[in-house]
């Protein structure tokens, strides 16, 4: 376990460099300390979350009582994350005991065993510590990781305990052959991306889903991403005859359809003009998944002029469609657009799990859970939600996040790597990646692993040397995303039944 860097409002609040850790008996005096400390905040961080506050009131606000012990030691490990434990890690190795490396879990059991056995190392009358767990207590996490896994998706299939997910191309509405192949081979769950295709081929995609469960028996939950607030570039067009954008030209990006043809820079609409009033000269912006870099240069009259930092040594395509990010900037704007509440009213009633992009606060989710709530017949399931964390609010927030989301219905965390690469900077994906999943893993929430993984296996058929090294570090999670390539159905390989593949 390591120190929280990424997060400056949780602060350390203790330091225990200073200390003699190496008699044993100081460093068990610490230890039932800390474990007092982290009952106590875990306490107040976990009744802050139920009740609110003031508290408390008629209503707890995690309402599914599966979800409560998953709460509570989720509020326990941020507790334990207040402490810088690295003096104490060092401290414990030369005794054999555990370094609290893998404390995610079920933090107190293990907080307990650790105290019990350096309790019997210094000879201290065991009635004066914790009691040592059950061997079963340790694995309790594991079993309520697994249950809400199955809430989420269903049981497991063919043998496996890490999901698949399958993001379905525009032919799988009119290919049921597509469909069957896929689920045959080992998919679980179909992804159908809101932003693409209409009601229609929806209907056809989740029909050809249905048939196949009924004809081969295999179950496969059915995801329907909505859209979201995602900026991107409109109808852009360029100057002259120029057909690529080069370092050090420039972008205007505009609130309407650009207009001036003969202009002597490139133009680009933006899908979100309220965002060019959030803009600030010096601020960020990317294009195309970090294909295109750019800075503001100046605000104008007609839009923000952008200044291109990277791009192509040969130039590269501004093409309509492609995203628009904004690291660095704290952007204002509805979690859930017009389009997304239309949408709604298909996706409320046909899908398994309705997947949420850019979700930075729990206000989000709520605003979510009522327009669905709104949606529903009486006394009909409720979908359950993959939140997608994508920017360094989202990250921030994850805790509560969970809260919102997972104390009402079935909830997931996908970890939306493109975006969010491009958002925190791809020096940090890694340790982020690392802080997501120890932060789902203390309140025993399934992970979805997204966004390019075995891409080459899908389009090209080969998979690349790092493909494969990120594919066995997604085994971390509970679900792998694919998305759509030529080759999808090779990728979603049936291991066999002694295991294999993912």
């Amino acid at each position: 376990m390591q120190t929280p860097n990424f997060d400056s409002n949780r602060e350390i609040i203790c330091n225990y460099s200073s200390l003699d850790l190496s008699d044993p008996q100081n460093l068990l005096n610490i230890l039932q300390q800390l474990r007092q400390l982290v009952l106590q905040e875990g306490e107040e961080i976990f009744n802050q979350w139920r009740w609110g506050q003031p508290f408390p009131v008629e209503v707890s606000h995690i309402q599914r009582q599966g979800f409560l012990d998953s709460s509570l030691n989720l509020a326990h490990y941020l507790a334990l994350r207040r402490h810088d434990l690295r003096p104490l890690q060092a401290a414990l190795m030369p005794w054999g005991l555990s370094s609290l490396g893998r404390i995610e879990g079920r933090v107190l059991p293990n907080l307990d065993a650790v105290i019990a056995t350096l309790g019997a190392i210094s000879g201290v009358d065991p009635d004066s510590l914790p009691s040592r767990p059950p061997i079963a207590t340790f694995f309790e996490g594991q079993r309520l990781l697994r249950h809400h896994t199955r809430e989420l998706f269903g049981d497991a299939q063919h043998h496996r305990r890490v999901r698949i997910m399958v993001t379905l191309p525009t032919q799988a509405a009119s290919n049921y052959e597509l469909v069957r192949d896929l689920i045959q081979r080992g998919c679980d769950c179909v992804r159908i991306n809101c932003a693409h295709d209409n009601v229609e081929q929806w209907s056809a995609m989740i029909a050809n889903v249905r048939l196949v469960e009924a004809e081969t028996g295999y179950l496969c939950k059915v995801l329907m991403d909505l859209g979201g607030s995602k900026p991107r570039i409109g109808m852009a067009i360029a100057p002259n005859a120029q057909q690529r954008i080069f370092r050090g030209e420039c972008i205007l990006l505009t609130r309407d359809l650009p207009s001036t043809f003969c202009s002597d820079c490139f133009q680009a609409q933006c899908s979100l003009p309220e965002l060019l009033e959030q803009l600030e000269v010096g601020n960020r912006v990317w294009i195309d998944d970090g294909r295109i870099g750019a800075r503001v240069e100046s605000i104008t009259p007609n839009g923000v002029l952008l200044r291109i930092t990277h791009a192509d040594l040969k130039g590269s395509k501004l093409r309509p469609d492609k995203g628009l990010n904004f690291p660095g900037t704290d952007l204002h704007i509805s979690s859930l657009t017009q389009k997304d509440l239309r949408d709604l009213d298909f996706v409320a009633t046909h899908a398994d799990i309705i997947g949420y992009s850019f979700v930075q606060e729990p206000a989000d989710i709520e605003l979510l859970q009522r327009e669905l709530q709104a949606r529903l017949p009486e006394n009909s399931t409720i979908p359950g939600i993959v939140a997608k964390i994508e920017t360094p609010q989202a990250v921030r927030n994850l805790p509560e996040l969970i809260i919102q989301g997972a104390g009402k219905q079935p909830f997931g965390v996908m970890i939306a790597r493109g975006d969010l690469a491009i958002e925190i900077g791809y020096q940090r994906l890694a340790e982020i990646q690392e802080e997501i999943l120890w932060l789902c893993e203390a309140a025993h929430i399934p992970v979805i692993w997204a966004t390019q993984v075995m891409e080459n296996l899908v389009k090209k058929g080969i998979p690349s040397r790092a493909e494969i090294t990120d594919a066995a570090i997604a085994e971390r999670a509970e679900c792998v995303m694919l998305n759509k390539g030529p080759f999808i159905a090779d990728a979603v390989r049936n291991p066999t039944p002694k295991g294999g593949g993912l």
